[in-house]
């Protein structure tokens, strides 16, 4: 996807990513990547917002003898994910009426 979009969005990808379960940060990395135009240079600091607000969690597994850094949705990410499903059906439905020539 070509849509270059702000933190909200990300948050919002990032959230979505991780409540279907934990990912490792190269592996989340790839799927952000897969949905929207972003950097790794934007993406890490987004996740040390996210875990700073306390959203996102992160733990250390070995892995053919290296740590990786997963990362995992918390109860209050989940609330907050719950937010932005509503705040992004709000904004779907509006677009389409715009889309459509309607008016919002």
């Amino acid at each position: 996807m070509g849509f270059q979009i702000g933190g909200a969005i990300l948050d919002f990808v990032v959230l979505a990513i991780l409540n279907r379960d934990d990912k490792y940060g190269y592996l989340l990395t790839q799927q952000v990547r897969e949905i929207l135009n972003v950097s790794e240079s934007s993406l890490y600091p987004a996740l040390k917002r996210l875990q700073k607000s306390e959203l996102l969690k992160t733990y250390d597994n070995q892995f053919q003898g290296r740590n990786r850094r997963y990362y995992s949705i918390t109860p209050s990410g989940k609330q907050k994910l719950l937010e932005y499903e509503q705040e992004w059906k709000q904004f779907k439905t509006h677009m389409d009426l715009l889309l459509e020539g309607g008016h919002v």
